[in-house]
């Protein structure tokens, strides 16, 4: 009797493994080929636990821009993949897909120079190619853009420059200057001058304030109004990114934009990041919702 009982308990045991297994949220890692590029873009694509088992469903999608020196796959290896994994299990998440291009320190913009027109390349081709082969739900409510640091700025220029695309838009320690440095060698390691290749070298200052997201607020802040926006950064951020985002908060409430503005403690870096994800995930998920 024991041993009949033990075989059904190992049974049961190995196919509430399989269902699990089955109904697993999975990655998968391409390209998006690129005429405007001249080249092709690797690309991460999340996908939720009931995509291929709900054949017929469609998902919102998410956008979510990586930093500066980062790539395609740091959302992946930082955790960000297993924590809207968890979350999603847990029910504290809709399910929706998550995509993660690769950005190089492109800002996501096109360049002062028009040698390298990435925003053209996203808007253009990235965004339909990749809603041509992944099922999602059309409509602007069901597509949200975030980002971390490069790519919180990118998510705010993209969704605020194209404010009938997006339903929501999220940052966290978005790389906002109110005044640019010539270049960022000094901070950023010495390594290379980052916004020289973008905004002009020298710096060409009326370039990159047309295309900071305080300038792009004003422009369209009648279309924003009804987006939903979301961003953050560290008190103690290092590149004193803090100063913008409080002058964006202060802008897009005199342009009686809704919008959530926090300011935590915290440096720039992936402790920070890693502490405040989980509330731009459920910020999405939220609108995803229609709630």
């Amino acid at each position: 009797m024991r041993s009949r009982l033990q075989r059904l308990l190992a049974l049961a045991a190995l196919l509430c493994a399989a269902s699990s297994a089955f109904a697993a949220a999975r990655a998968e890692c391409k390209t998006v080929k690129s005429a405007i590029l001249g080249r092709a873009v690797k690309y991460c694509a999340l996908l939720p636990p009931s995509y291929d088992t709900e054949k017929q469903r469609r998902y919102p999608i998410l956008y979510h821009l990586h930093g500066l020196y980062d790539s395609e796959q740091s959302f992946i290896q930082s955790g960000g993949w297993n924590l809207v994994e968890d979350m999603q299990a847990s029910g504290d998440l809709a399910e929706f897909i998550t995509v993660t291009p690769a950005g190089g320190t492109s800002f996501y913009v096109d360049s002062r120079d028009g040698k390298q027109k990435y925003e053209q390349f996203f808007i253009r081709e990235f965004m339909p190619a990749i809603e041509a082969k992944y099922r999602v739900k059309a409509g602007r409510q069901s597509r949200g853009i975030s980002g971390i640091s490069m790519g919180g700025y990118g998510s705010l220029h993209l969704a605020f420059k194209y404010p009938r695309l997006f339903g929501s838009a999220s940052a966290h320690s978005p790389a906002i200057f109110l005044k640019p440095p010539e270049n960022l060698r000094a901070i950023a390691g010495g390594r290379m001058d980052v916004l020289g290749p973008v905004y002009g070298s020298p710096l060409d200052q009326g370039f990159y304030a047309k295309n900071s997201p305080l300038a792009l607020a004003r422009e369209n802040a009648a279309a924003l109004r009804t987006m939903k926006i979301y961003f953050d950064c560290g008190t103690e951020d290092g590149y004193g990114f803090f100063a913008a985002v409080r002058a964006l908060d202060k802008e897009l409430t005199e342009l009686k934009v809704p919008h959530e503005a926090h300011l935590y403690p915290g440096a720039h870096d992936w402790q920070y990041f890693a502490e405040h994800l989980p509330a731009s995930l459920k910020f999405h998920s939220r609108v995803f919702s229609g709630k």
